[in-house]
Formats: C-alpha cells, structure tokens, sequence
C-alpha cells in the first residue's frame, strides 16, 4: 500500500474545531447540541466515558444538525455499536490497526491518537493522513507539531489533551495541524448554565478558527 494516498476522504466539516464531550444525560446531550448549533459550531465527539455515550451519539445523530462522532473508541466492537448509534466519525486515544482497519472497512473517518514518530508511521502505512495527538500537551504540543512537520509533510494532525482558549490560536495557525479538539466548550459547567453559555464558547472558538485560517 502506498503512504501517500490516503483510503479514505477526509470531510471539509472535520475540520477547524472539534467540541468533545462527556455528555451525562437526555437534557445534557440537547443543550450541547442547542448550543453548539446557535453557536455556528455544529460538530461534536462525545466520549463513550460513561454508560450514556452510546445513546448521546444516537439522540444528537437523530437531530440531523449535529456532526457527531465516537471518541475514545477502544476495540471494533465499540466502534460498531457507535456507528450504529449514528456516528459520523470515530476518535481513538491510540493507534490499534484492528480499530482503523474496521473503520475504514466501514468508510467513516478515523483520527487515532499518536505521540511518536513510530506511531506516524503506522498510521502512513495503514493509509492515513489525518491523526490525533494525544495527549498533545503532555507529549510536547507545538514542538512536537514542528518536529513531525517537515519528516512527515503529507500528514495533518488534531492537537487534542490541553488545547484550550489560551493557545488554540496558535495551535490552528500551525501548517501541520487541520482541527483542534478539547472539552472547554461544553465542559459541564457550561452544560449547567446552559445552551446560552456553550453557545457564546462555541462561537468565540469558531470566531478563532476563521482568524487562524
């Protein structure tokens, strides 16, 4: 297989910021998705963190206004019952070839986390050239990003873990780097006071990715 053509398209809305999210609840899952929809910032990956994911993903998926994937995806199984659910794209903490391989059998974006040169690799040779980097600022955030840059120039990659408000900008500004992921946006304080406040989050993020770009 060739590193350099990629198995599967990558969506113009997978792209700029992606909001992430544990979402607890029936009511918590439709503020996110109010806001993030007022909020000009329809995409969203919820997290299968708790009992509730599975059924986050199908309620949000059933609006039709909402981009939402799985993330922290951690065998095929899970990553059937996401898509399932409704999942439009599948995020994983690591690079396991067996999650790929069933994604891309599957035809749906995948982003699986990478923090080494070796991971890169694996992800060129099973034909990507979108990855996550997890967790970006523990593993060396926009170092790491300049590192990678010129060894791995067909490769773009989605700073996730410690991406916020303070360096998004400068995180979006990087050639190597074609979205941003965190969970500010709708964090669960923002969840609480409501549609209005993911909503003001999502469109100062949106306001930074236009900037960026």
């Amino acid at each position: 297989m060739s590193t350099t053509e990629p198995r599967a398209a990558h969506p113009s809305w997978l792209a700029g910021v992606v909001p992430l999210a544990t979402v607890a609840d029936e009511a918590a899952a439709d503020a996110i998705a109010d806001g993030l929809v007022a909020g000009g910032l329809p995409v969203l990956e919820v997290a299968l963190r708790n009992d509730f994911g599975l059924a986050a993903i199908a309620r949000i998926a059933a609006r039709g206004d909402v981009a939402v994937g799985a993330g922290t995806v951690l065998s095929p199984e899970q990553l059937q019952r996401s898509l399932d659910a409704g999942a439009r794209f599948i995020v994983a903490p690591g690079l396991d070839e067996q999650v790929v391989e069933a994604a891309l059998a599957a035809g749906v974006p995948v982003l699986p986390g990478v923090q080494t040169a070796s991971e890169v690799q694996r992800g060129l040779r099973l034909g990507l050239d979108r990855l996550k980097l997890f967790p970006a600022a523990v593993a060396g955030g926009l170092e790491l990003l300049g590192a990678f840059a010129p060894v791995f120039p067909a490769v773009r990659f989605m700073p996730s873990g410690g991406v916020g408000p303070a360096n998004l900008r400068d995180y979006l500004a990087h050639p190597a780097v074609f979205a941003a992921s965190g969970s500010w946006i709708a964090s669960a304080e923002r969840v609480a006071a409501g549609p209005e406040a993911i909503a003001a989050a999502a469109r100062e993020a949106a306001e930074i990715a236009e900037a960026a770009a």
